[in-house]
């Protein structure tokens, strides 16, 4: 996956802190999702079957999506929200529309 260069994220002034229980809810479900990756390993080396593995691979990325959109959705309500109040809003809206776009491929 290819991150756009750091200059185009000029609005980081914006950012609101995650709380610590935020950061621990996140790191929570990322733990999980790297031991379902382990376990998509062990599968491929006891050779097992490509349709079980397939499967685990889509729940997968179905969990990573979770994350993103959780990760989307308090940027939006917390970041974005608190620089259109301090009135950089459309940059910071500009950002947001950026990332949907190069997540939503």
């Amino acid at each position: 996956m290819t991150h756009p260069p750091q200059e185009e994220h000029a609005v980081h002034h914006t950012m609101v802190p995650r709380t610590k229980e935020e950061v621990e809810n996140i790191m929570k479900r990322l733990k999980r999702i790297e031991g379902q990756v382990r376990g998509v390993q062990k599968m491929v080396e006891d050779n097992r079957y490509c349709i079980d593995i397939l499967v685990q691979i889509s729940a997968i990325q179905a969990a990573l999506r979770q994350v993103g959109m959780q990760l989307l959705e308090r940027h939006a309500s917390h970041c974005v929200a608190k620089a259109i109040r301090e009135g950089n809003g459309e940059q910071s809206l500009r950002e947001l529309m950026d990332v949907i776009k190069h997540v939503s491929k």
